[in-house]
């Protein structure tokens, strides 16, 4: 089993402390960020946070939306270089569309990081939570609700590496269950663009196949998951077929509360982009992507490419622990309990 460490971004808030406040006359950096498709209710959050982090330090935060296109993305990033970005933050709409960009940026003096989703460059900072961990804890949820059955997997997009890293994180958990046929995999498919739409139709499509004999659904994302519950609840077979996710989106929590969903991993998206912004800002000041505090050298990625990296501790919501979140202030009691029956969750109570 390849091990991974759970980094931090507490050692980069703490070498920027240490700095100081800059002074008075001295603005931050103008930093550029490439969102693959800002639709998605999750990266407002991430968006905030990022905002946040640069605006406090007396910076210009700048954005383009590539709309799930990766060909605009590659335009998007262009656009951000002319308009003066020091530092990049890029969300890869296509790990390996996106590449010629960013290599341009790099070439012209231009740091990125690659948020969230694998760039495969050595020059590039890879900041993430522990994907891995996120599909193992997934399956770890899902295999106690259901230990034995007809699986299915809705993967996310082909063209993001966090696919495969989640869905190596299920299979570890759930391999030694399928080796010894307690667990059958029916149907496995990945979902263009993590659309919703799309994962509903793979769902749709295994429910036919298997004459809706599925006991299980391992889901990539809060998204990918909510299109399978709606294919189930078409059969009326939602609350009884546990389904995974992840991102713990207000729509996905609520699901856990009412039951159709069992897990959603949260990957508090706050302290991702706060980091984020805040290792842009020390690479637009000079500081090498090897010399980010809690940086540690990794190459799992497709092509073993070694990188400069920092992952996130992510952490499991199931309805057991929906206090954890609303604790937090990352969402409300009201959203996450909406139409949840009073005595039936310990968080709604």
């Amino acid at each position: 089993m390849i091990r991974r460490e759970f980094l931090f971004a507490g050692a980069v808030v703490a070498a920027m402390a240490v700095a100081g406040p800059a002074p008075a006359q001295t603005r931050g950096p103008t930093i550029g960020v490439s969102w693959s498709n800002f639709q998605e209710e999750r990266w407002k959050t991430d968006e905030a946070a990022i905002r946040a982090a640069i605006e406090k330090v007396g910076g210009t935060y700048i954005s383009a939306d590539a709309q799930s296109s990766p060909g605009k993305q590659l335009t998007d990033i262009e656009s951000l270089i002319a308009r003066g970005a020091k530092a990049l933050i890029v969300l890869a709409q296509d790990a390996q569309a996106v590449r010629p960009a960013v290599e341009r940026a790099l070439n012209e003096g231009i740091p990125v990081v690659g948020y969230d989703r694998l760039i495969e460059n050595p020059r590039a900072f890879y900041l993430t939570f522990d994907n891995v961990e996120v599909g193992r804890m997934m399956a770890r949820e899902i295999l106690k609700a259901k230990p034995e059955g007809n699986y299915v997997f809705i993967k996310g997009s082909s063209a993001d590496p966090n696919a495969n890293f989640l869905f190596q994180g299920s299979m570890e958990i759930l391999k030694p269950s399928i080796d010894a046929g307690k667990i059958k995999n029916v149907g496995e498919a990945f979902t263009d663009g993590w659309l919703p739409a799309n994962a509903q139709r793979n769902m749709e499509q295994f429910l036919t196949r298997n004459q809706n004999k599925v006991d299980a659904v391992v889901a990539a994302n809060d998204g990918t998951g909510g299109g399978a519950v709606a294919a189930l609840a078409a059969q009326g077979l939602a609350g009884s077929v546990p389904v995974s996710g992840q991102d713990a989106d207000r729509a996905a929590l609520n699901r856990v509360a009412l039951g159709t969903q069992t897990v959603t991993i949260w990957k508090d998206a706050r302290e991702l982009g706060r980091t984020a912004a805040e290792i842009a800002i020390q690479l637009a000041g000079g500081t090498a992507v090897d010399k980010i505090p809690g940086a540690m050298k990794w190459a799992e990625g497709p092509s073993k490419v070694p990188m400069n990296a920092i992952f996130l501790k992510p952490v499991p919501v199931t309805r057991d622990n929906l206090n954890v979140v609303i604790e937090a202030g990352w969402a409300t009691r009201a959203a996450v309990c909406q139409g949840v029956p009073a005595g039936r969750v310990p968080a709604c109570n």
